[in-house]
């Protein structure tokens, strides 16, 4: 017998409820931007190049440059394309710099939970541990005067197999570490339910740009792609979500932000048969369901 996390079972696709969107749109669109800080000298952290013995000062300061200067651009492209957004904050930003966590804020983005720091990972913690990082993270947020977040998305998307049962009990009402669908999926936790939105491992700057060694232009390429034929799919009436994962020390670097910008205006060249949201009102809509309307 194989081992199984027992948190949901296997839904096909076809057949599925179909419903809509507000607005009677059936593809969800939202945009996830990952604010992250990193220790210096230590722990974990993508890197631009093969890292040397620590402190890493190349990949270190190359990070750096998305806090200090690629999400204030990313601010400026967001604005200009009255693109609303889901900030996946590691807390430490909160003292490192948080008037980019303000500038977020006023514009009415999200400000949901991504851990401390991006230089650990929750997989590897005790339970204990584990739950004292929730609520650490979690108090940090409101302590600083930003609502109590709703989401969740791990650093490095590591969780330990009690994960979810910690964010619910946490007063977490959606996950974004899970990427096995294109539709909310409801979770079992010894809490309750726990909402799992798809959060992208493919349009993901990460993924795409630093592991596959995408250019620019073909990860603009992919997002629009992406797009267009969920707009074709979802014609079959069951609605989608389409979440597209930002880092801005990677597309916040001028020649990969000209290329987003290309593709965000492509994007929204369909903007009427699209709802743009943040992921919490995904999971607001999606409470508004009749039961039974998503995989559970």
């Amino acid at each position: 017998m194989l081992k199984t996390h027992d948190r949901f079972p296997y839904h096909p696709w076809v057949g599925r409820p179909q419903w809509s969107w507000p607005n009677g749109a059936k593809l969800a669109l939202y945009l996830g931007v990952n604010l992250e800080h990193f220790s210096f000298g230590e722990g974990l952290g993508a890197e631009l190049a093969p890292g040397g013995p620590h402190p890493d000062v190349l990949n270190y300061a190359w990070r750096e440059y998305g806090n200090r200067v690629g999400a204030w651009r990313l601010i400026q492209l967001l604005d200009e394309l009255a693109l609303p957004a889901t900030v996946l904050l590691n807390s430490t930003m909160l003292d490192h710099a948080p008037q980019l966590v303000a500038a977020h804020a006023a514009r009415g983005d999200e400000i949901a939970g991504h851990g401390r720091t991006n230089a650990e990972r929750q997989s590897t913690m005790a339970e204990a541990q584990e739950r004292a990082l929730i609520a650490d993270s979690t108090a940090a947020i409101t302590r600083a005067g930003y609502p109590y977040p709703r989401g969740w998305l791990s650093p490095w998307i590591a969780e330990s197999h009690v994960t979810p049962d910690l964010l619910a009990e946490c007063g977490y009402g959606y996950s974004l570490n899970w990427c096995m669908d294109d539709m909310p999926v409801w979770k079992t936790t010894r809490a309750g339910r726990l909402l799992s939105i798809p959060y992208p491992q493919e349009a993901n700057d990460i993924p795409a740009i630093v592991a596959r060694k995408d250019g620019a232009a073909q990860f603009a390429d992919m997002l629009v792609e992406d797009a267009m034929e969920r707009l074709e799919q979802v014609r079959d009436g069951i609605p989608q979500v389409m979440g597209i994962a930002l880092h801005p020390y990677i597309v916040g670097q001028p020649y990969r932000l000209r290329a987003l910008r290309g593709a965000l205006k492509a994007i929204l060249e369909r903007r009427g048969e699209l709802w743009i949201c943040t992921a919490g009102q995904i999971e607001t809509h999606v409470k508004s369901l009749p039961e039974g309307s998503i995989p559970a």
